[in-house]
């Protein structure tokens, strides 16, 4: 593609998002994290990401700390990490403090470098147990007490995930990010929605600034519909957050960090992946997923986010029905050599500005 890129009207970055930033004892190597993501932050992705460059600190899917002082086997799976898969912070949730503690100090044992509070979660199963987004309704001391006796429990870092707050009459966040940082909380990631919106409406900037000025030295993080750089330039300004939590943003563009990365040090994000390098990291996830979990599972696993990357790479429907209903690596190098030799349809681009949409969960939230 010839001329300027379309992101030449982009604000540049602050200064100081190229000076270093400290989560704890932890540094990051740059200031946009992987936010958790259920289901799919899983370690075949996260080393995957990594790989490309530009991920500061990695977020595991949600686990719930009962299951693993239970010894859960499928939670000791999304527990699976290696060497080449940090910084990384292991986030829990739970409302029993003998358990978060208890849970808390067990990764500590096995090497994990921080530990992350969910209180951002708005889906029942979490919200029923006491945890999640529930946790924000409680502003007693029982919540901060909680988190105080966590970060006691362990020596490495302790951060937190929320929310704004419940709904548009409780926004709880600015209250908890006071007290967590006096019971020495590292950081804060805070989605700029309530628990009553899911994942409708925008994100609200002014909430997460509230956040950010409620605070003296810690991070705050900001999270919520960063698909682009345009998006990170809008949250930054308006917010002043000290850092960006991406989670489906990473799944439609994993060049995504790699982009804000360059834009941090360049002022020019640059393109992002080409159609064949994004055809290359399809495989190497799949492939990954299936070293991880067995071809079978791993296959599986795959099912439910084909149709991030068909949808990105503009694929057929006969590609995407294929791909959802994945059974084999066999299939799959299929697909791949098809699409390989056909190239990118037309009109397809390696700009930023051309995101592919990631499905979040719809309706009443109390189906979620």
């Amino acid at each position: 593609m010839v001329g300027l890129s379309p992101l030449a009207a982009v604000p540049a970055p602050p200064a100081h998002y190229r000076e270093p930033i400290f989560v704890g004892s932890l540094r990051p190597a740059s200031r946009f994290n992987l936010a958790p993501l259920a289901g799919y932050t899983n370690y075949p992705f996260r080393r995957s990401l990594r790989e490309i460059g530009g991920l500061g600190l990695a977020t595991t899917d949600l686990v719930n700390a009962r299951a693993i002082c239970e010894g859960s086997r499928k939670t000791f799976e999304l527990l699976t990490t290696g060497p080449d898969d940090r910084p990384l912070c292991v986030q829990i949730f739970g409302s029993d403090v003998k358990e978060m503690t208890d849970a808390a100090q067990y990764l500590e044992g096995t090497g994990i470098p921080s530990i992350d509070i969910n209180m951002g979660c708005p889906v029942r199963k979490v919200v029923r147990t006491g945890g999640g987004s529930a946790m924000m309704c409680d502003t007693t001391g029982a919540t901060v007490d909680l988190v105080r006796k966590v970060v006691q429990a362990v020596k490495v870092p302790v951060t937190v995930k929320m929310r704004l707050g419940w709904d548009a009459n409780s926004h709880t966040a600015p209250y908890f990010a006071r007290e967590f940082e006096q019971v020495g909380v590292a950081a804060i990631t805070i989605h700029g929605r309530t628990r009553e919106q899911g994942f409708n409406g925008g994100v609200d900037h002014s909430g997460i600034r509230r956040v950010v000025e409620a605070v003296e030295r810690i991070p705050i993080f900001g999270n919520g519909d960063v698909r682009s750089i345009a998006d990170a330039a809008r949250m930054i300004a308006d917010t002043g957050c000290q850092g960006i939590a991406i989670g489906r943003g990473a799944f439609a563009n994993p060049w995504f960090f790699a982009q804000l990365a360059r834009w941090i040090e360049t002022g020019d994000p640059g393109t992002r992946g080409s159609y064949i390098e994004r055809l290359d990291f399809l495989e190497l996830h799949v492939r990954r997923l299936c070293e991880w979990r067995g071809e079978k599972h791993g296959c599986v696993s795959f099912r439910k986010i084909a149709t991030w990357y068909t949808r990105a790479l503009r694929a057929p429907k006969h590609v995407q029905q294929t791909l959802v209903k994945l059974d084999n690596l066999g299939q799959l190098e299929g697909v791949l050599a098809s699409l390989r030799d056909a190239g990118p349809p037309p009109g397809w681009s390696e700009w930023d500005t051309q995101q592919a949409e990631v499905a979040v969960p719809a309706g009443p939230i109390s189906h979620w």
